[in-house]
């Protein structure tokens, strides 16, 4: 591999390997002091990125580190049973004077609890969290790029550039959101390729929430109604076309936001009446997926989707485009990749799934068992744990007694 614009992941032991302060990794359950560890999040709404900190934090090992949860907002459906959480508002903006008293908060926060690793999680808690960590002499501060970098501005592109710099890894969920920040100049042994995982729920079988009916297939979305960047419009405009060829094919969209009301229009425009239904926002994913024959994720931007990880656990085959990480997931034996952009080849894949049931179940087991094989949440936890324990390690941290 190249070490400066490879394709193959960087995963934590490499990272850790490839470093300049090699200095060995010994498990920090030899410490008596357990290292205390804070974890901070923008809020709890029920997004990718707020699915991955929950399951994460309700399923690192005790025994290794004792948490302290953060967030910006404390606000969102994914904060029910996670703990207490410490609040950090910005106050409407990063550079305003309660954002900057809020700093002075954290940091007093970061030392009053002796934190040793400190671990942001998306753009706004980088940008927070990082250099707040570093001036309060946290021993080990990381960042995390859970998205390919293109919806940022330039402006918020370089802010996060700039905080990555100060921290000792950047946990990226996909090898495509590695090389985005491999090109931005972030050097490649800081960066650290960890995949999403899902929970063995995930993979269990489900009643379907929405009953068969004979003659009837089901193709899905499953998205957030808040960016057009997931092109909820795409997939109607498919709908209109396969629904001339395919009368006995329903469109389903779980999820909800602003956007929604705007997309049930279009359906009604598209004359698509009885043929698309909105479910909103839904909690019971399996169940949903359980009721569907295939899903579509026509985004313009991915890092590592969960909507195609939890449809590929499902056994459903998917139809996106070959954006981001999608590639990463998706090849001719787990699920059709089209061009972004191209709804006429969309269409002609969703019609190639409904037509063939039998390359309908090939995909969704090949699906699967790759899934299956990659992307659970004790691989994820290990990762964390491997990498955190690792760089407490070089940095020779002994713990203080907690107060």
């Amino acid at each position: 591999m190249d070490n400066k614009t490879g394709t193959e992941p960087i995963g934590p032991m490499e990272a850790l390997n490839n470093s300049e302060d090699n200095a060995g990794i010994q498990s920090t359950t030899a410490n008596e002091i357990l290292p205390q560890l804070f974890l901070m999040i923008n809020s709890l709404e029920t997004g990718g990125s707020e699915r991955q900190f929950a399951a994460l934090t309700r399923s690192l090992d005790a025994s290794l580190f004792v948490q302290h949860l953060g967030c910006i907002m404390e606000k969102g459906a994914f904060l029910d049973g996670l703990g207490p959480f410490s609040s950090f508002s910005l106050g409407g903006s990063l550079y305003g004077a309660k954002s900057f008293r809020n700093r002075i908060r954290l940091a007093r926060h970061l030392r009053k609890n002796n934190i040793a690793v400190a671990h942001a999680f998306d753009f706004y808690t980088n940008l927070f969290l990082i250099p707040v960590a570093r001036l309060a002499g946290v021993p080990v501060v990381l960042g995390s790029q859970r998205q390919i970098g293109d919806l940022l501005t330039s402006r918020q592109s370089r802010a996060q550039a700039i905080a990555f710099r100060f921290c000792d890894r950047v946990i990226c969920n996909s090898q495509a959101a590695a090389d985005h920040l491999l090109k931005q100049g972030i050097r490649r042994d800081k960066l650290v390729v960890i995949r999403n995982g899902l929970s063995p729920s995930a993979f269990a079988d489900a009643t379907p929430a929405l009953p068969a009916i004979p003659g009837l297939l089901r193709v899905g979305m499953i998205a957030r109604m808040n960016l057009r960047a997931k092109n909820h419009l795409a997939l109607l405009k498919a709908a209109a076309r396969v629904v001339s060829k395919f009368p006995g094919v329903e469109f389903v969209l779980a999820g909800d936001g602003p956007l929604r009301s705007e997309l049930e229009q279009e359906a009604q425009s598209l004359g698509l009446g009885n043929h698309v239904r909105f479910l909103g926002d839904r909690r019971d994913v399996r169940a949903v997926l359980a009721s569907l024959d295939l899903t579509v994720l026509p985004s313009s931007s991915e890092s590592l989707s969960n909507s195609i990880i939890e449809s590929m656990a499902a056994g459903v085959p998917v139809v996106a485009n070959r954006v981001g990480g999608n590639a990463e997931l998706i090849d001719d034996g787990r699920g059709l990749l089209v061009t972004e952009g191209n709804d006429s080849e969309l269409a002609t894949a969703i019609e190639s799934l409904l037509r063939d049931e039998g390359l309908r179940k090939k995909l969704g087991q090949n699906a699967k068992a790759y899934a299956e094989a990659n992307f659970t949440i004790e691989q994820m936890c290990r990762s964390h744990e491997e990498l955190y324990a690792g760089l407490l390690e070089r940095k020779r941290w002994r713990g203080k007694a907690h107060h």
